[in-house]
């Protein structure tokens, strides 16, 4: 008898079972599994409740089910009525945890980072020197069903009639929403969610935390011509060409300037900064005092963006001391170049910094900053940083999963991490930033 392939398979899609909760599970969801023992993983729930959950996705005999916990039986007590109307089974697919307390949402990220290290990396939080907690941000613990409003930019998705919205989760169909709750207080003054986009695909909104600049990037539809802009505010609009992909300035400034480490940094569109208006000055602070650098030391500021730990390096190594960035993104670099101008010492180069960090011929480095995207480092770049000998490394993580990952592959190389701090700079979502602190194991733990 013939095998029944996955194409084949009966789709379970709108199948209701009633399950116990178990564990939280990188993703934003949580563990359970049916009757017959297959595996869920549901959204909507925590740990320890009894629900009836709608499979989402998956058929039978797949390796899992995804699905939404539709009805809430026996509910957690660390669970509050989601705050934003947007919230919910078959709604916004931005936030994850508004159904739980805002200490329970970091408590769950805590377990999820160290189920990662602990399968992936074979190391518990006391062996990275961390101390199991995901810190807040400075003024977001606040109480149970108070959302801060956090997100500096956010991207809105337009349907065809022109409503702005927000992507479904794992969907590409539009969530109308009237107001983003996580969105900074600049954001939802430009007043995208209250005008209708003709013609676009798109519209990201900026509101920068270091100064008043704010911006929107228009992204057309093929063939559409641009739409009267009328906001709430002043407001730089940028347009993205359809077939280039460059970015045309409509009117104002091409960029927003953003404040960390007693610096203001420009930032054009395309170029990186952290959506979080206490990240950017967070980060630089651990990572700079776990590095401690010295003056004349050489450092690498690996995936740099426009350039800020290669800038918060540049001034505490001096004018003996130089500094290197490698990024990829051609407006980043031309950022960073800017930023960077009053290090004589310090310079940035452009390419993939797997490719180009061997061709550089350096040979040594005293501290390293890698700051990857959420793919992470990889091995093979591991092995190469690992030969240059830093004395302390500086691994800047939004990925859980992506980190522990590599913390393996340094450890084949040689380095283990110091210590470990997490950050709660995505709050509602299922999103942390960990720094990691690295050094030679022949140093001991």
């Amino acid at each position: 008898m013939p095998q029944t392939t996955p194409e084949a398979a009966p789709s379970l899609v709108g199948e209701e079972y009633e399950v116990e909760v178990g564990p939280v599970a990188h993703g934003g969801h949580c563990v359970a599994r049916t009757e017959s023992g297959q595996v869920l993983f549901v959204r909507h729930t925590l740990p320890g409740e009894r629900v009836v959950v709608r499979v989402t996705d998956g058929h039978e005999g797949a390796r899992f089910l995804r699905a939404d916990a539709v009805r809430v039986l026996e509910p957690s007590r660390d669970r509050v009525e989601a705050p934003c109307p947007f919230a919910g089974p078959g709604l916004c697919g931005g936030c994850d945890w508004q159904h739980a307390k805002p200490g329970a949402q970091r408590r769950l990220k805590a377990d999820v980072l160290a189920e990662q290290l602990l399968r992936l990396a074979k190391y518990t939080p006391e062996e990275v020197g961390w101390d199991g907690t995901v810190e807040p941000a400075p003024g977001d613990k606040l109480p149970a069903g108070e959302v801060p409003a956090w997100r500096t930019r956010v991207h809105y998705a337009v349907d065809e009639q022109g409503r702005v919205g927000l992507r479904k989760h794992r969907s590409h169909e539009v969530q109308h929403v009237d107001r983003c709750l996580i969105a900074a207080p600049g954001v939802s003054e430009l007043g995208v969610e209250r005008r209708e986009w003709p013609g676009i695909a798109s519209v990201e909104a900026i509101a920068a935390s270091g100064s008043t600049d704010r911006q929107v990037v228009l992204t057309p539809r093929p063939g559409a011509r641009l739409p009267l802009v009328e906001l709430d505010r002043p407001v730089s609009v940028l347009r993205i060409g359809e077939r280039d992909r460059q970015v045309h300035r409509v009117h104002g400034r091409d960029l927003v300037r953003e404040r960390a480490d007693g610096r203001t940094w420009r930032v054009g569109e395309g170029g990186f900064w952290q959506v979080h208006p206490q990240a950017a000055e967070l980060l630089v602070d651990a990572v700079m005092r776990g590095l401690t650098p010295r003056k004349g030391e050489m450092a690498l500021d690996l995936y740099c963006g426009v350039g800020l730990f290669a800038g918060a390096l540049a001034d505490r190594v001096g004018e003996q001391g130089a500094v290197l960035g490698i990024e990829s993104g051609k407006r980043a670099v031309e950022d960073a170049r800017r930023n960077l101008a009053d290090f004589p010492r310090a310079r940035v180069e452009r390419g993939k910094v797997e490719r180009l960090l061997p061709q550089t011929g350096i040979d040594h480095a005293d501290l390293v900053v890698l700051d990857p995207p959420r793919t992470g480092a990889g091995r093979q770049l591991v092995q190469h940083l690992a030969k240059l000998g830093p004395r302390r490394l500086a691994y800047v993580a939004c990925d859980p999963a992506a980190l522990a990952r590599d913390l393996a592959y340094f450890a084949d190389a040689g380095y283990r991490p110091r210590f470990l701090r997490a950050f709660d700079l995505f709050p509602m979502t299922h999103h942390l930033e960990c720094v990691a602190i690295l050094e030679p194991a022949s140093k001991g733990s």
